[in-house]
């Protein structure tokens, strides 16, 4: 079983890339935080930490600096400019390293009070081997929580023409890979297989519907998701170039429309290290 250093990771990391994910992470880390409860004064390892936003806002949040590992070379340079750019380099630091193999000193395994991971175990060939590495580098009674995708949750209504076969197709290109679309179904129990006893579970909602301010947002990032991976789409699949590009125009004039919505939940589960 291949792991996070083999993987084949479908979300592109040049630059154009990386500024829709940190738009994507300015909508979804106020959720996250909500979600967390952060009291204050906790010690925290942030697994897959990409563009280290949410790390430096748990690190603002708790008072202490997080520990965020990345294995993205691209994405720890962007974290560390975007850190200096927004004068926040005091609340994260971001380390090399792979989510089944942490780059943790002795003294720190073992110590954490929090350890989080989110849109990394649906990347991953053995999304349990990562989950069991960050149960290791949990304190006794630390929590481990986990936020990631099922990507047979989205639904969007009006339905575009030919969007819901689109979906299934890019979902497909997961599985070809060896990785899991739906993995956000099975947080509970990768929690539990991996040691730790399952706490709580909930959907953290990521959508929006014709008239909210950030509406296009979320439109535009549904299209570039799809958009970065034509390649594996469109070579595998019932979908050739010309069908793909109608379909994605074809959303894109739906999410002009006064009653496009969509309706999506990210996957959120938590356990403690007994």
């Amino acid at each position: 079983m291949r792991g996070v250093a083999d993987s084949e990771y479908l979300h592109g990391t040049h630059p154009e890339e990386q500024e829709r994910l940190a738009r994507l992470n300015s909508l979804l880390n106020a959720a996250s935080l909500e979600a967390l409860g952060l009291a204050g004064g906790e010690r925290i390892l942030d697994v897959g930490s990409g563009l280290g936003q949410l790390a430096r806002a748990m690190g603002k949040a708790t008072g202490r600096r997080v520990v965020g590992v990345e294995r993205s070379e691209e994405q720890r340079a962007a974290a560390d400019r975007l850190a200096r750019e927004a004068g926040e380099t005091d609340f994260a630091e971001f380390r090399a390293g792979e989510a089944e193999s942490l780059p943790l000193a002795p003294s720190e395994r073992g110590s954490f009070d929090l350890v989080h991971t989110r849109f990394v175990l649906e990347h991953v060939r053995d999304p349990l081997a990562v989950v069991r590495e960050m149960v290791r580098a949990a304190r006794p009674g630390g929590r481990i929580v986990l936020e990631d995708d099922d990507h047979d949750i989205l639904r969007l209504w009006p339905e575009p023409e030919g969007f819901a076969d689109l979906w299934k197709t890019y979902a497909g290109t997961y599985a070809r890979i060896g990785c899991d679309p739906i993995v956000g179904r099975r947080l509970v129990s990768l929690l539990s297989e991996a040691g730790a006893r399952p706490r709580r579970n909930r959907f953290l909602f990521f959508g929006g519907c014709a008239g909210e301010p950030d509406f296009p947002l979320y439109a535009e990032n549904l299209a570039l998701i799809l958009d970065g991976a034509r390649e594996p789409i469109v070579s595998g699949g019932p979908f050739d170039a010309a069908r793909f590009d109608r379909t994605l125009e074809a959303f894109r004039e739906w999410a002009l429309g006064p009653e496009a919505a969509i309706w999506y939940a990210m996957s959120w589960a938590e356990g403690i290290r007994p």
